[in-house]
């Protein structure tokens, strides 16, 4: 079970946690347009600081997953997790260039820097417990307004780089958030929240504006992996309200939280409401 140890103090400074999905960064384009979502709400509360995780690049991954297996049938999991990092760690670098390009003061970090650790020395992120280590964090959110972090990864007791699991950006950005005590944690998705089916194949599809946390492991359990699973039994561990969203801040949201204000969905959700 993941969890976070302690809480980190930042002067009072609000603090929101923004995770950006590999299936929004598609090109540099598409990086462009993330830095001036980022830019843009920096400019909106220029008193809160910001937190970026971000994911490699859409199709990184398993390209690099690819490669090793060309290299080694059966590649070792510290090597692959070590491969691996490289995508996110390229996000995290072109973002932060992107932004600084936009005037915005900015820096990124590696996972290290970031502080997630997770207890004992094995491989396997998924049974450990999860502490964010933030003085190196605290710091830099104490000279800088935004800060761009590596999803998917935290370090294990050996120092070594452990993968969170498919989809484990989001329950990186949920763990950073309980860490630092955000305002507020959005998950940017290529479809701006849950939908009663599939909006890539139906166009009929309608929103879900509201969910609670049982809800949402009803579908994480149907095989919508919109959010991963342990992201959203992580933020129901410290009640913390997700809004999952897209890039334009025109259309509707999702929000995932204990309670709901009202039954404004639908009764029953397909599994195929699956954001790739």
């Amino acid at each position: 079970m993941s969890e976070v140890i302690g809480e980190i103090p930042l002067n009072n400074e609000p603090v929101a946690v923004i995770k950006i999905g590999g299936s929004i960064l598609t090109s540099a384009r598409a990086y462009r347009r993330a830095a001036a979502f980022v830019c843009s709400r920096h400019r909106k509360s220029l008193e809160e600081r910001l937190v970026v995780v971000v994911s490699a690049q859409e199709g990184t991954t398993d390209a690099l997953e690819e490669l090793a297996r060309k290299i080694a049938a059966s590649p070792k999991a510290a090597a692959l997790d070590l491969l691996w990092s490289t995508g996110e760690l390229r996000s995290v670098a072109l973002l932060t260039l992107h932004l600084q390009a936009l005037g915005v003061h900015a820096t990124g970090l590696n996972i290290h820097e970031a502080g997630l650790t997770v207890s004992g020395e094995g491989r396997d992120a998924s049974g450990g417990r999860v502490r964010l280590d933030g003085e190196r964090l605290s710091a830099v959110l104490a000279n800088h307004n935004v800060a761009v972090v590596p999803g998917f990864f935290a370090t294990n007791g050996l120092h070594a780089v452990v993968s969170l699991g498919r989809g484990g950006s989001d329950l990186t950005a949920v763990l950073l958030a309980a860490g630092l005590g955000a305002t507020r944690c959005e998950l940017i998705k290529d479809v701006p929240g849950y939908f009663t089916s599939d909006p890539h194949r139906n166009q009929n599809a309608l929103p879900i504006p509201f969910l609670t946390f049982d809800y949402a492991l009803e579908l994480a359990e149907e095989g919508c992996d919109l959010v991963q699973r342990k992201a959203i039994e992580a933020a129901a561990r410290y009640n913390l309200p997700l809004v999952i969203r897209s890039l334009d801040e025109k259309t509707n949201v999702s929000r995932i939280a204990s309670t709901v204000p009202g039954t404004t969905w639908a009764d029953s959700v397909s599994s195929l409401a699956v954001a790739p």
